[in-house]
């Protein structure tokens, strides 16, 4: 793939503040959505029993979105601005995080909880690191070779499918009076949004082909706009899309004051600093059960972001700056996330698909964009704006980006030799389980672990690769292979 900006280039800054802004779109719904789950999950636990203490405070999206930032400038030191990459809110830690709540039914701990999870989680992908530094990589190569890591790279996009189909066709929800947003029109809001990022990359110039997630969140919205204002208008409710509620969050209490500006975000330390008095070996062992497990399943997804990344921008970062800096910089990108915004962090597929469509691999555009997200964590209307963005307008976007993310793991075995029924077996296995969403679910007296469909699918190729290996097809091939090199051996001894 020809890169417009290579890993090292520096866009002009006018340029830069606009790369950095697309994005900073494409992975800040998922990023700021991760609380808000949190949130009513611990709310429900709290309203079904479960917790015997009350939670005052709630987690804030606009930390989390600071945590991120400040988790990437970690990330892009430890592996030297070597990898374009930015790191968000990551799903896999939900049931951890939650646990980290309900957990301690006896202990206002949640926050802190949060803080030591993440810490544990990335102690997890510290000490993988520091055995990597001393055993090396070459191990990933002969367990994950092409034929495993290229399908599990299209199963982490085809995964994500089912959410971006969701977000198209999803508007504001009906109550028993009045009826929701109607699918179609929705499909259509976000069918103008995944029309217009395409002809923005493929007919737009220079500025089109860098930006299109811009051009089309920017055409959805003008447009989803255009539908609810006549909605509102008519009295239609099935053409409501954007709810006249979507700016609220500016007023703080009801006014327009200083705060509806500029607030400083809810920081996951402070709302801990008063727990430490109840800390206990009970309440640190249920978090280390909530937590570790899950670090292992997602070192897993790290790998296939790192080669995906790597076919993109066709260097390998798993040997520069080395799979132990890109370890480290995700772990202690966890640890220092989640002690700003409660949220271990974890690489962005949005980042990565942003990347692969746009052609812009420049590490100062991710550097830039988590300066972005510290500086907007603090302002308030952007956040706003952000929130108000209709889910089929994002679900047109992520159609897009999720679908990349598919296509670069399929490109990955092009060079697979498909013919050969070993190879066969170990992609029909790993896709027929990722599309297929197997997963597998520990229920333990300190909350439920997962072991996600991609980490289920990248295990499934790598036992059945192992099986395969030394097959009756490898020994035909070998043989095969020694008699077409003698003659050009012969040739160039007798050319000498």
């Amino acid at each position: 793939m020809k890169l417009i900006y290579q890993v090292e280039d520096k866009p002009k800054f006018g340029q830069l503040i606009v790369f950095a802004l697309q994005q900073l779109l494409a992975i800040m719904t998922a990023t700021l959505v991760v609380p808000v789950i949190i949130n009513g999950n611990v709310a429900g636990a709290i309203a079904r029993g479960e917790v015997a203490w009350e939670m005052t405070e709630t987690m804030s999206p606009a930390a989390a979105l600071f945590g991120a930032g400040i988790g990437t400038l970690v990330y892009l030191f430890f592996t030297m601005r070597k990898s374009p990459v930015f790191l968000g809110s990551s799903f896999a830690f939900l049931g951890s995080m939650t646990s980290a709540f309900v957990g301690a039914s006896t202990m206002a701990l949640g926050y802190l909880g949060l803080i030591i999870g993440a810490v544990l989680a990335g102690l997890v992908y510290v000490i993988i690191a520091i055995i990597v530094k001393f055993c090396g990589a070459k191990w990933i190569d002969k367990v994950m070779p092409a034929v495993v890591i290229g399908p599990t790279v299209a199963i982490i996009g085809l995964s994500l499918a089912g959410n971006a189909v969701g977000d198209l066709t999803s508007g504001i929800a009906g109550t028993e009076t009045t009826p929701g947003t109607d699918p179609k029109i929705a499909l259509l809001c976000g069918l103008v949004t995944l029309a217009t990022v395409m002809f923005a990359s493929v007919y737009g110039k220079k500025a089109g082909k860098l930006i299109p997630f811009i051009f089309g969140i920017c055409a959805g919205y003008i447009f989803a706009l255009i539908i609810s204002h006549c909605g509102y208008m008519l009295g239609i409710p099935e053409m409501y899309i954007i709810p006249d509620t979507a700016f609220d969050g500016f007023l703080v209490n009801g006014e327009v004051t200083f705060k509806s500006f500029i607030s400083v975000p809810d920081m996951t330390f402070l709302s801990a600093k008063g727990a430490f008095s109840e800390f206990s070996g009970t309440y640190f062992l249920t978090v280390l059960v909530a937590y570790a497990p899950v670090a292992f399943v997602v070192f897993a997804e790290h790998i296939a972001d790192h080669k995906n990344i790597s076919s993109i921008i066709e260097r390998d970062l798993l040997e520069k700056p080395g799979l132990h800096r890109t370890l480290l910089g995700d772990g202690v990108g966890s640890m220092v996330g989640a002690f700003f915004g409660g949220c271990p962090n974890t690489t962005y597929g949005e980042s990565i698909g942003c990347v692969a469509i746009t052609k812009n691999a420049s590490v100062v555009s991710i550097f830039a964009a988590a300066i972005g997200a510290i500086i907007i964590s603090f302002v308030n209307p952007f956040i706003v704006f952000v929130n108000s963005i209709p889910s089929c307008v994002m679900g047109g976007v992520c159609m897009a980006l999720y679908g990349f993310i598919a296509v670069s793991g399929l490109k990955m075995i092009q060079k697979v030799d498909l013919n050969k029924n070993k190879n066969l077996f170990v992609v029909s296995v790993i896709l027929i389980a990722g599309v297929g969403g197997l997963a597998v679910d520990f229920n333990t007296a300190n909350g439920k672990i997962t072991i996600t469909e991609v980490a289920c699918a990248l295990i499934l190729g790598i036992l059945t690769n192992l099986m395969m290996k030394g097959s009756k097809e490898d020994d035909e091939v070998e043989e095969a292979a020694a008699p077409a090199e003698a003659p050009a051996e012969e040739k160039k001894a007798e050319e000498q």
